[in-house]
């Protein structure tokens, strides 16, 4: 299947409904008609180093880069991210961490060490080994709080799967850092139903790699 180029890419939505689906509560009881769940949580490490690395990787494409997949990234033009909503967060008591508010044209946000941060719109063409086709797809929204980030993307058209994948990294008060992967999906074609058992195989072997993106050593030390 043909994944459309770089130039038109802005021009399409992505391939499914629920856009922010991720973010909903019930989403292991009430996921999107039609769309198999997945959420997974587990422990990456503690301490303020290990949060730093986690967040920073998640928000770079680290975690898919780190699974082995090659990314070609592709940042948003300023009249996708003019206008993008940024919503409000509050804390366990309901109180805002952050207003609610729209980006500027052309805007864009760093890390510490001056990476440039995913923001809703960009969007990346993906290659997974042993898959001969490049899979598209779109960040659909950040979090962006003290101790909480991370961002979901939706599939675009030549994607395999059409749905959405939250990777949100969190630092607890306990000093660990945890890493869930929320995600709804179904195979885009009746090419990739056939196909099914092959496509739940890779799922499950990648949302492993996931996993294990964030848990190994932090500047080629073991901080573990």
């Amino acid at each position: 299947m043909r994944v459309m180029d770089a130039g038109t890419i802005w021009q399409t939505p992505v391939t499914y409904g629920a856009i922010g689906g991720t973010q909903a509560a019930d989403l292991m009881q009430y996921p999107p008609k039609g769309f198999r769940p997945v959420e997974r949580r587990i422990r990456i490490g503690h301490g303020q180093a290990r949060w730093e690395h986690a967040w920073l990787e998640t928000m770079t494409w680290g975690i898919q880069k780190r699974s082995g997949i090659t990314v070609q990234a592709l940042e948003a033009p300023a009249e996708v991210t003019a206008g993008t909503y940024v919503p409000v967060s509050f804390d366990d008591d309901g109180t805002p961490l952050t207003p609610a508010g729209t980006t500027e044209a052309g805007e864009a946000l760093f890390g510490p060490d001056g990476s440039a941060l995913l923001r809703p719109g960009d969007t990346a063409i993906m290659h997974v080994p042993l898959y001969p086709a490049r899979v598209p797809a779109r960040v659909v929204y950040v979090i962006d709080e003290p101790l909480r980030k991370g961002f979901a993307y939706g599939t675009l058209h030549g994607h395999p799967e059409t749905g959405e994948e939250a990777f949100i990294v969190e630092y607890r008060d306990d000093d660990s850092v945890w890493l869930t992967i929320r995600s709804f999906s179904r195979p885009s074609s009746w090419v990739f139903w056939l196909g099914y058992p092959l496509v739940r195989l890779m799922q499950e072997v990648y949302t492993a790699r996931y996993e294990r993106a964030l848990s190994g050593p932090i500047d080629g030390e073991n901080t573990e």
